[in-house]
């Protein structure tokens, strides 16, 4: 048996547009954390193992090859994954399995702006991470009091922005990054720390995302819990995706 496409799911036309942009921006996101990797029509690929949580291989088009897809990663050391975008692959004839689902999410740029000030309830102040000193910090919150280098100083791009809530004495208790690509923004690794409300990272996050790049829609994907959270927050699904692990 070979590994190949499930029988396509059609949606409307401006949510597969909608769709593609936000797996474009996660992609691109992907590449930028990686470091590299290739983009061809269907499909980004790295042909050396991506660091912990983030793909081999992400799916652009609903008609991506799972045969050359497979073809262009290192699936013969433990780890490899792939982000199949639309849920639509057949991976596991090449030897993976589903290691979970999520939905892709949208919040419309003419969606009302967070209700939060500067100083939010919970009292963090949210700011834009500007070195690699405070990336660090940024990463070890995020990591629960661990930083391995995942986000290098190279994400320091005006297209990136890593968000820190921080409380009165410094300390960084929520956080966010977003990446913007053409007329979207994602919005991933959406965290709190020691106790913080989750409503306190998305409000404060979006009320950031706001005055940061005004007018645009944001993206991402979220699962169980965090996508109830991302709904409440004037989120909207796009569609499914997988994301499958090679169980060599």
């Amino acid at each position: 048996m070979s590994c190949g496409r499930l029988p396509r799911v059609i949606i409307d036309k401006d949510t597969e547009e909608l769709l593609h942009a936000a797996v474009r921006n996660n992609a691109e996101w992907c590449a930028a954390v990686s470091g590299g990797g290739a983009f061809a029509a269907d499909a980004w690929t790295s042909a050396r193992r991506t660091p912990p949580y983030y793909p081999d291989g992400v799916t652009l088009t609903r008609e991506a090859s799972a045969q050359a897809l497979v073809a262009a990663m290192d699936t013969g050391s433990p780890g490899c994954s792939v982000k199949d975008s639309f849920a639509v692959l057949d991976l596991a004839p090449a030897g993976f399995e589903v290691l979970f689902g999520a939905e892709w999410i949208h919040r419309p740029a003419d969606a009302p702006a967070p209700a939060v000030s500067a100083v939010p309830a919970a009292g963090l102040a949210w700011t834009r991470v500007a070195d690699a000193g405070e990336l660090a910090g940024w990463e070890a919150a995020w990591g629960g009091g661990e930083g391995t280098g995942l986000f290098h100083p190279g994400l320091l791009a005006p297209e990136i922005a890593f968000l820190a809530g921080r409380s009165a004495d410094g300390r960084i208790l929520a956080g966010a990054a977003a990446h913007r690509t053409g007329a979207v923004v994602g919005l991933s690794n959406v965290f709190t720390a020691d106790g913080t409300p989750d409503d306190e990272a998305w409000t404060g996050a979006l009320a950031a995302l706001a005055e940061l790049w005004p007018g645009l829609p944001v993206v991402g994907y979220e699962s169980g819990e965090d996508l109830d959270t991302a709904l409440r927050h004037g989120f909207s699904p796009l569609g499914p995706l997988r994301i499958w692990l090679h169980n060599a």
